[in-house]
């Protein structure tokens, strides 16, 4: 697949058991505010940025995340590791979002 020009942030987190997640803090998908995220069993799914925060741990050490990082490039992803969502992008984006699901 070709890549995106478009630059997606994303956030990776492990949970206990070592499975990795990634988040993608500014793509709101659902009027309750859900964010996308990727998982390699699954894929793409939604769901709340701080229920997730709070069950896992953010992964510092590229190592543990490059293999989830280089399947979301493959697929055409044009990715911008951080390290936790900017709170007022964050509403922007979800503000947003409410237009596009309203109308």
């Amino acid at each position: 697949m070709e890549k995106d020009n478009f630059v997606t942030e994303v956030v990776f987190r492990k949970f206990k058991d070592g499975e990795v997640i990634a988040l993608f803090p500014y793509n709101v998908e659902t009027y309750n505010g859900d964010i996308v995220f990727y998982m390699h069993v699954g894929q793409h799914g939604c769901v709340d940025y701080n229920h997730v925060v709070n069950k896992t741990k953010l992964i510092t050490n590229p190592e543990e995340y490059n293999e989830l990082k280089n399947e979301l490039e493959n697929i055409g992803y044009n990715l911008k590791v951080i390290r936790k969502r900017n709170y007022n992008k964050y509403i922007q984006n979800y503000r947003y979002a409410n237009e596009r699901i309203i109308n």
